[in-house]
């Protein structure tokens, strides 16, 4: 036989090294001239260029039928052309809105990086919010080899401090601050009891720096240090209009890069760049889900939403992380429920839920390990 130039010979061994398992059983590709490098390890989540894309008004969109198609759920319009809900036999999972930016799972209220279009007699969601936000959000196990093991060293960030009392309410006598460090102290309490380790970026009323930049960065920077697996930064909210009315709490986690943060409508600086907490974006968005869930379980407050940003205390930690929003102390009547002890304990009983039901997805996405054999012992003869 003919021996194939060496560049063709290589070409056919890295069509058959990608060959489906199926196909397992051909003969092996002759030897190359060079040793060919193993193909990337991959989780079993179907890679982006596998959803079918349409370019709709310049961006690439997967059709929410072909969500539904891919994860066994029925599609139909709650409101025609308006709202359309995906569903099974547990009931609706998820529901888009044409235009609106938030969705809800499992009754849970998320924000895409970008709103639903309506076209062809369907909504079409960006391909970014589809693999890194829909995806991994309904089918975390086949994002299981980019997730880390379950946690075990916390790195909990009390907002604000010394000169810096962040959000205040004068009526009430109320500073960010005392709300941010006293919640994190009984939250330490708690995780401890539960077998975490507890690292505190501070536990008395200072700042880490003169300057906030540098501030926001040493806090990042006592989770590197610590080597944590999780970092949880503490906070109260506020608002100008409508202060009375805006209650409730928000879970923020970081944009993965290319998305557009919450709060923004148009890329910007930051909006393509990779920063160090991008590493985790799949953990992040299960971690932030989970807090989110059980903050609203445990306060019985309004859902203000899971959402999506580049704080400067999530852009560079090396680890998993969330930034909370725990009330509104613009609010009156929820700034009076925060200043009493009994509601900060609800609140650091909820964030302690939160981070529980993280490790135990975590762990409960990992594979079982095989039963070992056990060889039968032989019954006893009658002599």
């Amino acid at each position: 036989m003919a021996r194939l130039p060496a560049t063709r010979s290589v070409a056919l061994m890295v069509l058959m090294v990608w060959l489906p398992a199926c196909a397992s059983a051909q003969p092996a590709p002759p030897a190359a001239s060079a040793p060919l490098r193993a193909p990337p390890t991959r989780p079993a989540a179907a890679p982006a260029q596998l959803w079918p894309v349409t370019r709709l008004r310049g961006t690439d969109c997967v059709s929410v039928r072909d969500i539904a198609e891919r994860f066994g759920l029925k599609a139909a319009w709650s409101r025609p052309e308006l709202a359309m809900t995906l569903s099974d036999k547990s009931g609706v999972r998820f529901t888009f809105e044409t235009r609106q930016r938030d969705f809800y799972f499992d009754g849970l209220r998320i924000f895409l990086g970008e709103p639903p279009l309506l076209e062809k007699d369907t909504l079409w969601l960006t391909k970014l919010d589809v693999i890194k936000l829909i995806a991994p959000l309904f089918r975390p196990v086949e994002h299981l080899a980019l997730l880390p093991a379950a946690p075990r060293t916390i790195v909990l960030d009390p907002g604000h401090g010394g000169s810096d009392p962040g959000k205040e309410n004068q009526t009430v006598g109320a500073q960010e601050k005392t709300l941010t460090l006293d919640v994190a102290l009984r939250l330490k309490k708690l995780l401890e009891a539960q077998g975490w380790r507890v690292v505190m970026t501070r536990t008395t009323d200072t700042k880490l720096a003169a300057e906030q930049a540098l501030d926001l960065q040493r806090r990042a920077d006592v989770a590197n240090k610590a080597k944590a697996d999780l970092f949880l930064s503490i906070h109260f909210n506020s608002v100008e209009r409508d202060a009375a009315r805006v209650t409730g709490v928000e879970t923020y986690t970081m944009a993965p890069q290319f998305m557009l943060s919450t709060a923004s409508d148009q890329p910007d600086e930051m909006t393509r760049v990779a920063f160090p907490g991008n590493r985790q974006d799949y953990a992040n968005l299960l971690l932030g889900a989970e807090l989110h869930r059980a903050l609203l379980a445990g306060l019985k407050t309004p859902d203000r939403g899971f959402k999506r940003g580049r704080l400067a205390v999530l852009r560079f930690i090396e680890c998993p992380g969330a930034l909370v929003e725990c009330g509104y102390l613009s609010s009156n009547a929820e700034a009076r429920r925060l200043v009493t002890p009994e509601f900060r304990q609800k609140i650091a009983e909820g964030l302690a839920a939160g981070l529980q039901g993280y490790a135990a997805t975590l762990a409960a996405l990992q594979p079982k390990p095989a039963p070992s054999a056990v060889t039968p012992t032989p019954a006893p003869t009658s002599r």
